[in-house]
Parts: structure tokens; C-alpha cells; sequence
């Protein structure tokens, strides 16, 4: 059995195809998410609504507590971090992080952002040791062979790489190099266009979102289960 960690990040409530003005990337974060439950029943789903309910953003009390060593922590160090602390369980004990991130100002939004400082933790998911020779930073979750999905939308179209906006893309570049720093180095993005045109072409968009969704759930989930009803030859 998988765990699968299901985050949102839309400031826009429910989905666009349940209510008028509803998110298109939470639409395809459910859509995965239900598409997987048909693929693996018994697998364990953790849901975060990072747009919603948006993790506190790092103070310089959370940076002096995260960079103190565990053993010399005040009590209130232990406070600052808690909620923290939690997030970043929440994905130790992920196989699969399954992300609805909309692009905001060619970005990420605000609360994904504040999820994203609050799990990059020295000592939990990179390593510093400023007399390592070499490379001082090291990823630690790299042997845990994670992975994630990102599912987003965009109010123009053309940032696929090769594209006309391909440069004004700040999502899954910058999700790349931040799981990457931490080790989690196979990241599939797939994201609807057009928001703000609302016409045909959105929904042509979304429907080729979600059809590439469907073949990327039965592809991830032979990965993370392959079948075992092949027995393999003995030789007798």
C-alpha cells in the first residue's frame, strides 16, 4: 500500500466542473486523485488545501529554531517549528506528492510557497555541513524514490518548453529545482491553458488535461505496484 499526499493550492474554492468560477487545477488534482483510487484502492490518500488554509510563512523565529540543533532547542523553538515539523512528516511518509498548482504572475501561488519554506529543512530533507569538503548541501530524501505530479492551469497558453512563454514559466522550473535540492528528481507536470480566454479552447485544454492525467495514473501506479501474477520460470 502507497501514500499518496493530495495538495491544493488554488485561492479559488471547489472545482470548475462542479461550480461556476471553480478552480481548474483543483478539477485535475481530483480528477488524478479519483483516477487513482479506481487504479489502487487500498493505497492511503493525506489531503492538504494549501490555498485555503496556507501554512504560516517562516519568521526569523522559525530560521533561528530550524537552523539550531534539535538537542539544543528552547521550548519555544519547538513551538515555532510544529506545524512544520508536521508538513514535512507529511511528505517523509509520501510515495507520491500529487500537487494542483495554478500559475500565478508566472509563478506559484502564495500559500504553495509557504508550504514549499516551510518542508526545505536542514537536517530533515537537505543536509549543511559548512566543513564538508566540497558540496556543503546534500538532498536526503533522495533513496526514498519519491515522486510528483504537478497539475496546473494558466491563464495564457504557449509555456510548454520550445513555446512563446516558455521562459515566463516559473512553475514547474522552479518545483524542479527545489524537490531536485531536496531529491526528489521525477517530477510530470501537466496544466490546462486559456483560463482567461474561457472559451472552446480552455475546454479542449482541460479535456487533453485529463486525458493525459488518465494515462499517467496507469503508468505511475504499474510503477509504484507492478502486477505479481507472473510467476517467473524455475527451470524444473
Amino acid at each position: 500500500m502507497a501514500t499518496i499526499l493530495h495538495l491544493d493550492a488554488s485561492a479559488r474554492p471547489g472545482r470548475s466542473d462542479a461550480r461556476p468560477h471553480g478552480s481548474h487545477s483543483r478539477r485535475l488534482s481530483t480528477h488524478f486523485i479519483a483516477q487513482w483510487r479506481r487504479a489502487r484502492p487500498d493505497d492511503r490518500i493525506v489531503y492538504r488545501d494549501v490555498g485555503q488554509q496556507p501554512p504560516r510563512p517562516v519568521t526569523g523565529d522559525w530560521i533561528h529554531a530550524a537552523f539550531t540543533q534539535p538537542k539544543a532547542r528552547e521550548p519555544w523553538m519547538h513551538e515555532v517549528l510544529a506545524e512544520s515539523d508536521a508538513l514535512v512528516d507529511e511528505l517523509l511518509a509520501a510515495d507520491l506528492i500529487v500537487a494542483g498548482v495554478p500559475m500565478y504572475n508566472f509563478g506559484v501561488p502564495a500559500g504553495f510557497k509557504a508550504w514549499i519554506d516551510n518542508i526545505v529543512r536542514v537536517g530533515r530533507t537537505f543536509g549543511f555541513d559548512r566543513s564538508r569538503p566540497g558540496q556543503p548541501y546534500w538532498p536526503m530524501l533522495t533513496e526514498m524514490h519519491k515522486r510528483l505530479v504537478v497539475l496546473g492551469a494558466r491563464g495564457d497558453h504557449g509555456y510548454e518548453p520550445g513555446e512563446r512563454l516558455a521562459q515566463a514559466n516559473h512553475v514547474e522550473p522552479h518545483l524542479r529545482t527545489v524537490f531536485g535540492y531536496l531529491g526528489i528528481e521525477e517530477l510530470h507536470g501537466i496544466a490546462a491553458e486559456y483560463d482567461e480566454f474561457a472559451d472552446e479552447r480552455l475546454q479542449a485544454s482541460l479535456v487533453q488535461a485529463e486525458q493525459r492525467i488518465e494515462a499517467l495514473v496507469d503508468g505511475l501506479a504499474a510503477e509504484l505496484d507492478p502486477p505479481r501474477d507472473v510467476v517467473p520460470a524455475t527451470g524444473d
